[in-house]
């Protein structure tokens, strides 16, 4: 039987894809669950429309995210920060004061976004990389000063 999938399915295929399964399959499982619909002429022609719309969607998207990038990579932020013995900081800067840091500039960015290998425990100058879109990185200059 031939369904087109509504969303992805694990070792069957992905959202929108046309797809050979089971007659079983797809009325026990797929169909009450809302996975998938019967392949016929009328919802492929309404797929169609639907992936047209996601690809428009997706488009506007990627050109918020790169307007985003532009705006990131233009700044150039510092943080202070009490150090000890050996310019080693108390406690450390993490992917949380980042993001943080770029709300304070108009930037809305998810913690989970910055990503940081691990929290800055040294004073410096750092490249630190932000996911904005699924393809899109951008690179923002952090400067960890002392406190004076």
């Amino acid at each position: 039987m031939k369904v087109i999938l509504r969303q992805d399915v694990a070792s069957v295929g992905n959202a929108g894809d046309t797809v050979e399964v089971k007659g079983g399959y797809a009325r026990n499982y797929l169909f009450p669950r809302s996975l998938a619909i019967p392949a016929t002429k009328a919802n492929l022609k309404a797929i169609g429309e639907i992936h047209k719309q996601q690809e428009l969607r997706a488009k506007k998207a990627r050109r918020q995210a790169e307007l985003v990038k532009e705006r990131i990579e233009k700044l150039e932020l510092s943080v202070e920060v009490l150090v000890g013995e050996e310019e080693k900081l108390f406690g450390s800067v993490t992917s949380g004061d980042i993001a943080e840091l770029l709300a304070k500039e108009g930037i809305t960015v998810d913690k989970r976004a910055i990503m940081l290998e691990a929290p800055i425990k040294v004073l410096g100058v750092y490249t630190v990389p932000i996911k904005v879109d699924k393809e899109v990185n951008a690179d923002l200059k952090l400067w960890v000063v002392k406190k004076s």
